[in-house]
C-alpha cells in the first residue's frame, strides 16, 4: 500500500508535469517514484534540482546509478531498487554486479587516490567490477573548479600588479 496516489502526466497537479514529462523523456519512461512523489510539486522540483547537481558530478554513469542502487538498497525501496535495475541494465552493467547490489553483497567502491597514481595497468583494482577509478578528480565539481580558476586568476593579477595576495611565505 502507498501512502501516495499514483499519478499519470495528465492527471497530476499542474506544477508536477512539467518535471515529470522531463524525467520521461529523459529516461524514455515514467518512473513509479516520480509518479507519486507528482502529489508534491515541491518535492519533484527539490528532487530534480539534486539529481541535476548529482548528474553533473564527476561519476560517469554506471558509477552513479551504483551509488544509488546501494542506497536504495539500504533503506529496502523495492521500487526504487527496481528502477535502478532497469538504468543499469540500460546502462550495460554487469549482471553480476547487478545481482550483487540488489543483494547488498556488495556496496560498490569509487576509488579517486590511490599509492601510486595513476594505478599501474597490472594493479588489482583495475580488474575489479564493482570498484569504479577515477584520476584523481573527485574534488572537480562545477563550484570546485569555479572557484579555484577565479582565486588563481585573482592571485595572478594580484602579484602582476605587486601586491600578492594569499602569500604563504611572505
Amino acid at each position: 500500500m502507498s501512502w501516495f496516489p499514483e499519478y499519470t502526466i495528465e492527471s497530476a497537479p499542474a506544477g508536477s508535469r512539467r518535471f515529470m514529462v522531463a524525467t520521461q523523456n529523459h529516461l524514455g519512461y515514467l518512473p513509479a517514484a516520480t509518479a507519486r512523489w507528482a502529489a508534491s510539486p515541491h518535492l519533484l522540483e527539490g528532487f530534480a534540482k539534486l539529481n541535476a547537481i548529482f548528474e553533473n558530478g564527476t561519476l560517469d554513469p554506471v558509477a552513479r546509478e551504483v551509488v544509488v542502487m546501494t542506497i536504495a538498497t539500504r533503506n529496502g525501496c523495492h521500487v526504487c531498487v527496481a528502477m535502478h535495475t532497469a538504468r543499469l541494465t540500460a546502462l550495460g552493467a554487469s549482471p553480476d554486479v547487478i545481482a550483487a547490489l540488489r543483494s547488498g553483497a556488495i556496496a560498490g567502491a569509487g576509488l579517486d587516490v590511490f599509492d601510486q597514481e595513476p594505478p599501474p595497468p597490472d594493479h588489482p583494482l583495475r580488474t575489479l567490477e564493482n570498484v569504479t577509478l577515477t584520476p584523481h578528480l573527485g574534488y572537480a565539481t562545477l563550484d570546485t573548479l569555479k572557484a579555484f580558476y577565479s582565486d588563481s586568476l585573482d592571485a595572478i593579477e594580484a602579484f602582476a600588479a605587486g601586491a600578492p595576495i594569499r602569500v604563504s611565505n611572505p
